[in-house]
Order: structure tokens, then C-alpha cells, then sequence
């Protein structure tokens, strides 16, 4: 019979300490995330949950390890161990899996349409914010292919912003050489849904058989996957135009976060 192996008072409350050192780290460092994202800091929200999201993992770990350690809880330690270890399993999977589904929608579609909705991506002091400019753009050089098409700009007010995301990209366009008269403002959304629902209620109030209309939906990437989903639920006939992100550590972030609000839109249906 194999001898059970015993660990030792001094590993025990070496196991104990590094725990609560590393607990008291992760307080710290996620705290002084989540004060940069309460100052506005651009795009701190999702280096907050992640930072939060990998802390509550080592945390969750470190104290299992400790656990371990000590024969008393060595059955519940052994339980916490395989829950762990089965959560964070398919933890991953989900997580690649939703990253497949995001990827395979984070291309533009050679298609005609008859209306374009651009989706904002937030203000910075009043103005786009670089990834809002390059959905912006992305959205000049398709109409330049299309003719004389609509283009309505989904975006409410933000959080200390004095202008709506939707004038903020009325006044782009404008600027950069778009006919006023074809762009229509949808200013009350607060979220990709309401982006997608108030835009179909503005194309019938201006006069647009949703039914009969296709529209292309103006996004980043990362966003074009769940957008279309979500124009496909609310009734909008839509084919995806990608936009670039701006700079390599942007797009990782929001590809990460993307996964998440995949997985939320995911659960909110099967509800």
C-alpha cells in the first residue's frame, strides 16, 4: 500500500502565507484598475475585468493549494480541486469556441445595400474615439461604392460626454464631405441591442421597408460576429462591414471582451 505523503507544518504555513501575500496583491492591483477605469481612463474597463477576471483565478487556486495542505480539509480540498479544474476546462473551451465564431464574422461581405448603420464605440472629450473613427471611415469609402445611400449613426449619450456619440458622427462625416441630408441620427442607444432596435424604428419612420431593405452594418471586427446576430433578431436584413482596428493591443482587448459579451448574448436567449 502506497504511504500517504505528509506535509510538513513549516510547508503548510509557507503555502498559507504566500496565499494571503498574493490575495492581498491582487486586492491592490485590481483596485487601482477599477480607480483608473472610475477616472475614465480610455479603455481601462476591460483591462479592469480581466486584471479581475485572472486575480479571482490565482486566488481561487492559491487557496485550494492551501487547503490541500492540510489533512483536515483534504476531502473538500480534493472536491474544490476537480470543480476547479472542470470549471476552468470548459471555461477555455467555451471561450476558444466563441473566439471561432468570433473570427469567422470578422470580415466585410461584398454585398449591396441600401442603408448603412454605423454603431458607436464611444467619445474622447467630445469627439470619436480612434476605434469609432475607423468604423467612420470604414463606412465613407463603402458608400463611395454604393451611391447615394443613408447612413445612420447609432449612438446615445455616454457618461460625461455634453454630445451624443450620434452627433459627434454626424459632424465626421460631415466634415469629411457626406451630404447632411443623407445622414440620419439615431440618438437614444446605449448598447448594441438598442443600437440595432432604434435604428430599424428610424429606417420606418423615414420611409424604408425594413423588410425589403438590406443594410450594412458598420463595426469593427471583433464586433461584426454578435451584431449581425443581434440585427438578425430585432428583423434587419444585414451583411457586415468591417473596420480595422487601430493598433494591435487594442484589438486583442477587445477581441478578449468580445468573447464575454458573446457568451452574455448567448445566455440572455437561452433565458
Amino acid at each position: 500500500m502506497m504511504k500517504k505523503y505528509k506535509i510538513d507544518e513549516k510547508t503548510k504555513k509557507r503555502r498559507f502565507i504566500i496565499t494571503v501575500i498574493v490575495t492581498a496583491l491582487a486586492m491592490i492591483v485590481s483596485g487601482s484598475y477599477f480607480s483608473l477605469m472610475l477616472s475614465r481612463v480610455p479603455n481601462m474597463h476591460i483591462v479592469f475585468y480581466l486584471v479581475l477576471g485572472v486575480s479571482v483565478l490565482v486566488v481561487a487556486y492559491l487557496t485550494i493549494w492551501t487547503l490541500c495542505a492540510s489533512e483536515r480539509h483534504a476531502h473538500l480540498a480534493k472536491i474544490l480541486k476537480r470543480s476547479y479544474l472542470i470549471c476552468l476546462s470548459v471555461g477555455i473551451a467555451g471561450f476558444l469556441t466563441l473566439q471561432g465564431l468570433i473570427v469567422s464574422g470578422a470580415r466585410s461581405e461584398d454585398a449591396k445595400a441600401d442603408c448603412v448603420i454605423v454603431l458607436g464605440a464611444g467619445l474622447r472629450n467630445g469627439v470619436p474615439s480612434l476605434v469609432l473613427i475607423s468604423r467612420l471611415n470604414a463606412a465613407i469609402r463603402y458608400v463611395e461604392t454604393q451611391g447615394d445611400i443613408p447612413i445612420i449613426v447609432s449612438g446615445g449619450l455616454g457618461r460625461g460626454e455634453t454630445i451624443t456619440e450620434a452627433e459627434a458622427m454626424f459632424r465626421y462625416l460631415r466634415s469629411r464631405g457626406i451630404d447632411e441630408h443623407n445622414i440620419w441620427k439615431e440618438e437614444a442607444s446605449t448598447n448594441t441591442r438598442e443600437n440595432m432596435a432604434y435604428s430599424l424604428a428610424l429606417m420606418e419612420e423615414m420611409g424604408l421597408d425594413a423588410e425589403n431593405t438590406k443594410v450594412a452594418i458598420v463595426s469593427n471586427e471583433f464586433h461584426l460576429f454578435r451584431a449581425k446576430v443581434i440585427a438578425g433578431k430585432v428583423g434587419i436584413d444585414a451583411v457586415g462591414i468591417a473596420a480595422e482596428t487601430p493598433g494591435l493591443h487594442l484589438r486583442v482587448l477587445y477581441q478578449i471582451r468580445e468573447a464575454f459579451a458573446l457568451a452574455l448574448e448567448v445566455v440572455t436567449v437561452a433565458i
